[in-house]
């Protein structure tokens, strides 16, 4: 029985098609997975002849995924030298701090418009995670479960764009919550900044929630740059 058949017949849909990736996103996602884990660190060369070996891949499909993330930021070509992993100086932390504060307090404005307990389960479980490494606020799998909890955050949003925007923004922020470590003295301190947001988007409070995430993003960026560097990079508009 042919689709069309199926649709005339008023059929319900009950299994969406399948999607196949591609070779040239199957490489970009391997890529984005090492630069997000280390592998790669800010400033490293990737060459073509050791990524196609190493992959088991041509150089076709392997230029246009190295295309794709030099098209995000991700990498970055240099003239007679080759593509290089970003690296993330003062200016380009403040300016994925401005981005990220953008998407994710547009998420909040949209959780909570949206109501979904499924949101807030979800926001306390990541929260519950934390939890498990409080003793060690600066170990990688609290720098994780941290960052867990915002992409949660932004995937609630239901929002296409949001999530397709802070996709990448998802790679520098384990790049630079890596930075971060040492930085924490507190693993409670650390949680109840999560946990206040997730209350927050709980009692319906937009404008508490929306001051929180901006102080949350201050005090992130204020890590990594400074109280100097930090004033003023991330609006309160």
């Amino acid at each position: 029985m042919s689709v069309s058949q199926d649709k005339s017949q008023g059929r319900k849909r009950i299994l969406t098609p399948l999607v196949q990736e591609s070779t040239p996103a199957i490489i970009a996602r391997k890529l984005h997975d090492a630069i997000a884990s280390g592998n790669f660190p800010p400033g490293s060369q990737l060459t073509e002849s050791g990524l196609a070996a190493d992959l088991g891949v041509s150089r076709g499909p392997l230029r246009e995924a190295m295309q794709r993330l030099t098209a995000e930021g991700l990498l970055v070509s240099h003239r007679n030298r080759g593509l290089f992993v970003v690296s993330m100086e003062e200016d380009d932390i403040r300016d994925m701090y401005v981005a990220r504060t953008a998407i994710e307090r547009a998420a909040i404005e949209q959780v909570i418009v949206g109501g979904d307990q499924a949101a807030l389960d979800d926001l306390n479980a990541a929260v519950s995670r934390m939890r498990g490494f409080i003793d060690d606020p600066n170990s990688a799998e609290m720098a994780e479960a941290d960052m867990e909890f915002h992409q949660i955050l932004v995937e609630h949003a239901h929002s296409q764009r949001l999530s397709r925007l802070h996709e990448t923004i998802l790679v520098e922020t384990r790049m630079c919550l890596r930075a971060m470590r040492g930085t924490y003295s507190s693993g409670k301190e650390r949680i109840d900044e999560h946990q206040a947001l997730v209350d927050a988007i709980a009692s319906g409070d937009a404008t508490a929630a929306d001051t929180l995430m901006i102080e949350h993003m201050k005090d992130g960026l204020h890590r990594l740059v400074g109280a100097d560097e930090s004033s003023g990079a991330v609006s309160t508009a």
